[in-house]
């Protein structure tokens, strides 16, 4: 009966010890991400090729983002930061370089926006571009012909930003992205001031635009826009070029009846980088980097484009890019729209807080 005892408890730990060694072998890597921003099968093919697990969180705004990386502890291992945060973000010690020795995907990267994104990342020692894209008016077609007349053209900054404009629309709904960073650039580029001024004064001037617009904004969001759009309830938003194509393709395969145009203004727009990075406090610093390098591999940054519909960073991938997104000026724009394209700067702690009370008064309405 002893030896029975002790072969039955040797049987047993070694099972534990076995267990134990595949819980401990089992790779993984956490990745917070915005919504609506990738084809889950690009996911699954990742954990194919692998066998390192995704456990992918999203959210919907930079400062959650950023929040949560500045009190530490994120639990993440991949994040994807726009450029002005990812700049200020770099500078607070939050993210660590990345080894580029384990990303030998970078080759495929287009110079031109890695330049582009060496504002933000000098030397590009710490983030590889995911998308970028433009933020501009997204629009139902029949309510806006309807709200402001049949010959109105939708090609200006005047559609929303004109308040007789507004209230026409007030009825069928308007939306502003919650990305106040940004919209006060495109409006104080409006407004003809700098869009990257940090000028308290040029602030405050942005912020009236949206002011005198407020009571015909219905919502301040920027994630459920998209369904509300492809679903008829908003009939305007400043939102992502993306998003607007993505609420577009939403209400082409419902056969709703929804028609949805995305325009770049006459005037310009902000032109944004999502851009891959790993936290200081990273787990799974390994795997980080493989996932990276993996969403490097042209067919597989094409077909996250195909699906979400902005551009990326990869120039390997254009070729195998869908030509309805390749082909779209709305994702690709001409030259000449790009000219008017602007970036901006990363905002200081007084700044910000400039700007988070203004956007904070405009969005209570009081």
């Amino acid at each position: 009966m002893k030896a029975l005892f002790i072969r039955t408890a040797s049987v047993a730990l070694t099972t534990i010890f076995i267990a134990s060694g595949v819980q401990a072998q089992e790779r993984v890597v956490h990745v917070y991400n915005w919504s609506d921003y990738i084809d889950e099968s690009v996911l699954e093919e990742f954990t194919k090729e692998t066998g390192i697990k995704v456990v992918y969180d999203v959210f919907d705004s930079n400062e959650l983002l950023e929040t949560k990386l500045l009190a530490g502890g994120s639990g993440y291992d991949v994040v994807v930061p726009t450029a002005p945060f990812l700049a200020r973000q770099i500078q607070a010690g939050v993210f660590q370089k990345l080894d580029k020795s384990k990303l030998p995907n970078l080759k495929n990267m287009w110079p031109d926006v890695s330049e582009r994104l060496a504002k933000y990342d000098p030397g590009n020692e710490y983030a590889v571009n995911y998308m970028w894209g433009t933020t501009g008016i997204g629009y139902n077609v029949a309510k806006v012909k309807e709200a402001l007349g049949a010959d109105f053209k939708v090609d200006s900054w005047d559609a929303i930003f004109k308040p007789e404009n507004a209230e026409k629309l007030k009825g069928c709904g308007i939306n502003i992205l919650d990305a106040s960073d940004e919209t006060f650039a495109i409006a104080m580029n409006y407004a003809g001031k700098n869009p990257d001024s940090k000028e308290t004064a040029d602030l405050e001037a942005g912020g009236e635009v949206y002011s005198k617009i407020r009571p015909s904004v219905r919502t301040f969001n920027s994630s459920a826009y998209i369904d509300d759009l492809a679903n008829g309830d908003i009939c305007l938003t400043i939102g992502w070029s993306g998003d607007i194509l993505q609420a577009k393709a939403r209400a082409e395969e419902a056969k709703n009846g929804v028609e949805i145009n995305y325009v770049i203004p006459k005037e310009g727009t902000y032109m944004w980088f999502d851009n891959m990075a790993i936290p200081a406090d990273a787990q799974n610093v390994a795997e980080a980097h493989e996932f990276i390098n993996f969403l490097m591999k042209p067919d597989v940054i094409a077909k996250a484009s195909n699906y979400v519909q902005y551009a990326n960073g990869n120039l390997a991938s254009q070729s195998l890019l869908d030509p309805a997104v390749k082909d779209n000026a709305a994702v690709y724009p001409p030259a000449d729209v790009m000219a008017k394209l602007f970036t901006i700067s990363p905002y200081g702690p007084k700044e910000q807080r400039v700007l988070n009370r203004v956007w904070t008064q405009i969005k209570t309405g009081s």
